[in-house]
């Protein structure tokens, strides 16, 4: 009786233990730790600047530019057209469907307005995503590197928008989580993943194309064993399914299942030229005046093209490689909005990879003086953006 008691209490004991996710979080604790310090400073530095030009924070965070948009979209559905002088015609259809059906859950299940449950579903996928990019960090570089990457991710220039109603903080949570579960040979995990995130973003391609990247390699790797395992087939099948199910669905509900998104996109002046239209504007920005923040948008893309040289170098695993390299391609190549390349820049944590390396290995004064450094940038110019800039975000 002794020994069955014994086993029991073993067995109970195996039950009760920490599960492995629950470890992994503990890990990531004090990275965590940092981004929320980060991101709640900056928008207490914004709240304070905008309390002193008498605006709302609030509204500020969760009312500004595209938020309005999905926030239409999740109360009333599809079918808005704004059309301007110069024949712009900008239509709803562009947006892509899993935030506003996630803001209508939110308010459908809490008394709130659609605005709060922006700033509760962006804040809450923050989270996430910065849990997600650690477990990244941490297996391609160790734990020192993941935290420092975290950090860096919550302190760049324009990281106010993880603090707002956008959607770059859930592409990101499941665009991370999608290069951990190829990482860790999780297929139906990276498949499942990457077709939700194909459903947040137009550039959420690139995790679908970083799951059928790894997935293809591992069946012409592997042998005849890999080619019969189901699970790598449904990987590489399902990851772009959200992502060509949307714009398969407006192209058919414009006339062109192929081309219809895209002539969407281009309506709003949105298209990708392979860099021609972001040519023509560096030109006109180094011959005449421009606010501050197209300078910047300038300078931040050019930072990360030097960052993507040095990610280059470390040689990356091929999913990682194929995530990062779609995404500048696709912010590089596609013109019309060059004040927004930072934003669309914000999901390729991994180009921070190489500066996050090098902060680990810098000495202590140096890492906090770098880490200050970037800090106030990144709080200045998140309140600029928001209550000063007068182009779109």
């Amino acid at each position: 009786m002794s020994a069955e008691i014994t086993a029991l209490v073993r067995r109970s004991g195996a039950a009760l233990a920490t599960p492995r996710r629950l470890t992994a979080l503990r890990r990531a604790a004090p990275a965590l730790g940092l981004f929320a310090a980060a991101r709640l400073t900056g928008m207490l530095c914004l709240a304070g600047w905008a309390w002193h030009l008498g605006r709302s924070p609030r509204a500020l965070l969760a009312l500004t530019w595209d938020a309005d948009w999905y926030i239409k979209i999740a109360a009333n559905g599809y079918g808005r057209t704004l059309y301007w002088p110069g024949g712009v015609v900008q239509s709803d259809l562009a947006f892509f469907p899993l935030y506003p059906s996630l803001l209508r859950a939110v308010t459908t299940a809490l008394p709130v307005a659609g605005g709060t449950a922006g700033l509760l579903v962006s804040w809450t996928a923050a989270a996430v995503a910065a849990w997600g990019i650690h477990a990244v960090g941490d297996r391609l570089a160790g734990r020192r590197t993941a935290t420092a990457l975290v950090l860096l991710w919550g302190l760049l220039p324009h990281s106010i928008v993880l603090s707002m109603a956008y959607t770059e903080p859930v592409m990101t949570a499941l665009a991370a989580w999608a290069l951990w579960a190829v990482l860790e040979r999780r297929w139906l995990w990276a498949g499942a993943l990457a077709a939700l995130a194909g459903l947040s973003r137009p550039n959420a391609v690139a995790v679908a194309a970083a799951v059928t990247a790894a997935a293809a390699a591992a069946l012409w790797r592997g042998g005849r064993g890999a080619r019969g395992d189901w699970r790598v087939w449904a990987a590489g099948l399902a990851a772009p399914l959200g992502w060509c199910g949307y714009v398969l669905s407006v192209g058919a509900r414009k006339g062109d299942p192929l081309r219809g998104y895209f002539a969407v996109q281009a309506a709003w002046t949105s298209r990708f030229d392979f860099g021609r239209g972001s040519l023509r504007f560096v030109r006109k920005l180094a011959t005449g005046p421009y606010d501050l923040g197209y300078t910047m948008a300038f300078l931040i893309t050019a930072a990360a093209l030097l960052l993507f040289a040095l990610f280059l170098l470390e040689r990356p695993p091929l999913p990682v490689l194929v995530y990062t390299a779609v995404l500048v391609l696709i912010t590089v190549g596609g013109s019309g909005f060059f004040e927004s390349k930072p934003r669309f820049l914000l999901p390729a944590f991994p180009l921070l990879l190489p500066l996050a390396a090098a902060l680990t290995k810098a000495r202590p004064r140096a890492a906090v003086l770098v880490t200050a450094a970037l800090a106030g940038l990144s709080f200045a110019y998140g309140a600029y953006l928001l209550t000063l800039a007068p182009m779109a975000l």
